[in-house]
């Protein structure tokens, strides 16, 4: 998976289920994605929080990437955003604190503290699965898509992998039986809580979650997907 800031549940869910988890760090930055930025709730809406990148080549891998020099003003703005819409939530000390731990990260490099990032829901949550990083591993750099899938599994010697359920267009079952690795796709199970008195909105960052169920009420939720 790429790496992508304070993500929504499925993403952990999907790391709940496997026993190794590999983030991408040497994949292209992709200026409107979710790696830098996700969403929140804001008087009855979803909104964006982001963390601000430095201008660069629009090639450069995550990895290359930096934060803003702008980013200490911006953190602290980011933790006034959040605490403003979050205020009144049931667990809002709790997700907080979560948040803050996320942010406390002096490097500079982007894919360094999305990753750390990543630790800190990650241990919040108590998920105990192995998080490897791509670059790290010894496959051909010039594969794309569903062979360099296909080439990380082989690795790690993988017999299972699994994807959300968006990849069903871009990977072929066959493709990898024929590697012997069962391909899965994750389906996540639909999930509904309370925000305030607003109508509920999907699929915001992991961040809602925790400010409204916390830890105790979202850990149980990580385990509620099928795989097809």
């Amino acid at each position: 998976m790429q790496p992508y800031f304070l993500p929504y549940i499925g993403y952990w869910k999907l790391m709940y289920r496997v026993s190794t988890f590999v983030v991408y760090d040497d994949i292209e930055f992709t200026k409107k994605g979710w790696i830098n930025r996700n969403r929140y709730l804001h008087d009855g809406r979803d909104d964006i929080f982001s963390i601000p990148v430095k201008k660069d080549s629009d090639y450069l891998y995550v990895v290359e990437r930096q934060l803003a020099g702008t980013f200490a003003t911006e953190k602290q703005k980011l933790v006034r955003k959040l605490e403003s819409a979050y205020r009144k939530a049931p667990f809002f000390d709790e997700g907080m604190a979560i948040l803050k731990s996320c942010l406390e990260c002096d490097d500079c490099n982007l894919f360094t503290f999305i990753y750390h990032s990543i630790q800190k829901i990650k241990t919040a949550l108590k998920i105990d699965t192995e998080l490897v990083i791509s670059s790290k591993l010894k496959i051909d750099r010039e594969t794309k898509g569903q062979d360099r899938v296909i080439a990380i599994c082989k690795a790690l010697a993988a017999t299972d992998y699994i994807n959300p359920v968006g990849g069903t267009a871009l990977y072929n079952k066959q493709s990898f039986s024929d590697e012997g690795i069962n391909l899965h796709f994750q389906c996540v199970t639909p999930l509904k809580y309370r925000q305030f008195n607003h109508n509920f909105i999907p699929n915001l960052s992991i961040i809602d979650v925790l400010m409204f169920l916390g830890v105790d009420g979202t850990r149980p939720l990580l385990g509620e997907m099928t795989l097809v």
